[in-house]
């Protein structure tokens, strides 16, 4: 049986409408699978189909084309003109952002879609390009043919059931915490690095979770007493820690924080930290993020046999670790 569209131009109309329902979705954010599933061929499919209708409204003749050379120029010419749409929009008023693309976008396909019906009905009758689905089932098929259009068919339902389930499963976003010291100007320089015994310095310790869940982050803060000797036999530079004193831990728990491409200047947790040093010497303050609970230690302690796991850089066990080389006199 044989269904033939000729009193409309069925795929122009289809392909409009099809629009108008993704523009609603996209318009109004409304977040499910449906509205990736509209959106995909309103981008690269429907405005070089409609345009490539504009052009060709008659059937397979000298001046015309068929449905699937249709159909493959419609992909070509969608991906050749919709990146113009944001491309000239970068340089206008409306800028690169969602709502001007998809309202241009929108736009152009109801006037190729208009243009495209109007081109359709003052072409002859007998001229004019129709849809013609045949549903009939082949009564004389080899054995080859029926092997072919079972695997084709396997090959469709593969396909369709792989594009369902990358819509439907969540993107998994990059999970981080940002960890990070400030002087006290608020900027990433003017440390405290020279001091003298006992004098009071001030640095902003922050933290923001992109983590997507709540976090409960733990910093500590040790004070490393430690040199670098070249080692004549493995050739190589060691570090000798000769005293590690915890200094201070600080809890926090934060919520996630969704990250702002446009806006870096907003903080979600900074900490005004303050410390004095007792000791002449050159030391590395040593500041290690967990993002869990740790376990308490004892102030001014001095824990040497943990200054590997604690304060090596290549080897700790911490999440994040920061450090300033302070001399104190």
């Amino acid at each position: 049986m044989h269904l033939t569209f000729d009193r409309y131009p069925a795929t122009v109309i289809f392909c409009m409408v099809w629009s108008i329902i993704a523009f609603f979705f996209v318009l109004f954010d409304i977040n499910n699978p449906i509205r990736i599933i509209l959106s995909i061929p309103m981008i690269i499919f429907i405005p070089g189909y409609l345009l490539i209708n504009v052009l060709f409204s008659t059937k397979k003749t000298d001046k015309g084309i068929d449905t699937t050379e249709r159909i493959a120029l419609g992909l070509g010419v969608s991906l050749a003109i919709v990146p113009l749409f944001g491309i000239v929009l970068y340089y206008t008023s409306g800028g690169f952002e969602l709502q001007p693309i998809i309202l241009s976008l929108e736009a152009f396909i109801l006037i190729m879609g208009s243009t495209a019906i109007m081109r359709w009905y003052h072409t002859p009758p007998s001229n004019r390009y129709t849809l013609t689905i045949n549903i009939s089932i082949p009564k004389h098929e080899t054995k080859l043919d029926k092997i072919l259009t079972t695997a084709i068919i396997i090959c469709i339902l593969t396909a369709l059931c792989l594009a369902i389930y990358v819509i439907l499963t969540p993107k998994q976003e990059e999970r981080f915490s940002e960890f990070y010291i400030l002087g006290s100007t608020h900027l990433a320089y003017d440390y405290p690095l020279n001091l003298t015994i006992g004098e009071n310095a001030t640095i902003i310790l922050g933290i923001a979770n992109h983590e997507y869940t709540t976090m409960n982050y733990s910093i500590e803060v040790w004070l490393s007493n430690q040199t670098t000797e070249y080692n004549n036999i493995s050739n190589i530079n060691e570090t000798i820690y000769h005293h590690l004193w915890f200094m201070d831990k600080i809890n926090v728990t934060l919520t996630p924080k969704p990250i702002n491409l446009e806006d870096f200047s907003t903080s979600q947790w900074e900490y005004n930290y303050t410390f004095h040093i007792n000791r002449k010497g050159n030391y590395k303050l040593v500041f290690l993020l967990y993002t869990t609970q740790t376990q308490n230690y004892v102030k001014n302690e001095d824990y040497k046999t943990m200054a590997t796991e604690k304060v090596d850089s290549e080897q700790t066990t911490a999440y994040r670790n920061l450090y300033l080389w302070i001399n104190v006199k």
